[in-house]
């Protein structure tokens, strides 16, 4: 699939607040809220940190010290990222999930051992399939 958006948050010096990813996200803004209003409820901490390496801000959420889910801001949506270890992919397809969201992570690349399980958090209504596979990441061993 190819990339039409760029991620934003390129600028080392301008963290990433609630005005500036209000600005960013737009209307998905409030979808981000019910995101992080999730991970409070899932006792997760999440933390904004600019990387040298991919040159942008990016927020990393950990339940204790397990990184369960990488979040990047592009433009009109926040980018939620589960990287799955692949052992436990069958587990996400037997989710009650989706289809077509299964299918776009089986085409989705390998990390490693692991596989990216991409959520566009556009609004709300995404949020139900992304918990569900959350759940599953924090349980994993």
């Amino acid at each position: 699939m190819e990339t039409i958006n760029n991620i934003e948050l390129r600028d080392e010096n301008i963290y990433p607040d609630y005005s500036v990813l209000s600005g960013i996200l737009g209307d998905s803004f409030a979808a981000y809220q019910e995101l992080l209003r999730l991970y409070d409820e899932n006792k997760l901490t999440h933390t904004w940190r600019f990387y040298h390496d991919g040159k942008a801000w990016l927020c990393k959420v950990q339940k204790k010290d397990k990184t369960i889910v990488w979040m990047s801001a592009w433009k009109d949506y926040m980018q939620a990222t589960i990287y799955m270890p692949e052992k436990f992919m069958d587990q996400v397809y037997a989710l009650d999930i989706e289809e077509e969201r299964k299918d776009a992570f089986r085409k989705a690349r390998s990390m490693g051992k692991s596989r990216a399980c991409i959520f566009e958090v556009r609004t709300p209504d995404v949020l139900k399939d992304f918990e569900k596979v959350m759940h599953l990441k924090m349980a994993a061993k």
